[in-house]
């Protein structure tokens, strides 16, 4: 699976958290890291070079901080002259990264916001369905610059499963991305927890089996 992460940030060099997301990329060639304001700050968008670059992708995720509840405005230019209404991104995954300043807890009926982000977001859902393309779980990152390293250590490691997993919500598949990820390692304390994720996933499999035949 290829992943292109499509970034809009107008500032994205004083962007904390765009910076710490691009750092925390994992070394895998069929990643592709492609700012807009970067490309395109004084020239006109190459829709063609554009469009090559999603076909040769198999999931797109609009990365971007949720202004107003939308996009920055190289990205809904983006959206409004590249995408076409054929049958070229049918069977794509569509996803959202969302850098938000507000707390999660203001994105729920009765929040400061009083709208929960599904609903926010239905635009890009409905584009995805025009489109024919799945669209994913949304991935919101709340406040970033509160976070502390053991938080943030979380995100990188979220961040990463979003953009290279299949099922990136599947705890099998988490599982089994942890333990790729720890198969080299000597350190004393990961193997620790290599082995404990493994012995986790003995008594889970021994308990669906139970389950199934009951």
């Amino acid at each position: 699976m290829k992943t292109l992460i499509v970034v809009s940030h107008p500032e994205i060099d004083n962007s904390g958290s765009q910076q710490y997301l691009k750092k925390s990329l994992p070394d895998n060639k069929n990643i592709t890291w492609h700012h807009l304001e970067s490309l395109y700050s004084k020239k006109a968008i190459d829709r063609e070079k554009e469009r090559q670059l999603l076909a040769a992708h198999d999931r797109i995720i609009l990365q971007f901080p949720f202004y107003w509840y939308s996009a920055p405005a190289k990205l809904k230019q983006w959206l409004d002259e590249v995408l076409l209404t054929d049958d070229s991104l049918r069977g794509k995954e569509l996803g959202l990264v969302l850098v938000i300043g507000s707390a999660a807890k203001d994105y729920q009926v009765g929040g400061q916001v009083d709208f929960d982000l599904s609903t926010l977001t239905s635009p890009y859902q409905a584009i995805a369905k025009k489109l024919q393309m799945n669209f994913l779980k949304l991935f919101p990152i709340f406040q970033f610059h509160y976070m502390d390293e053991s938080e943030r250590m979380q995100l990188l490691i979220s961040y990463q499963q979003y953009l290279t997993l299949s099922d990136f919500d599947s705890l099998r598949a988490k599982e089994q991305w942890f333990l790729s990820n720890l198969a080299k390692t000597e350190d004393a304390l990961l193997m620790q927890v290599k082995e404990q994720l493994l012995d986790n996933r003995s008594d889970l499999d021994e308990l669906e089996l139970y389950l199934k035949g009951k």
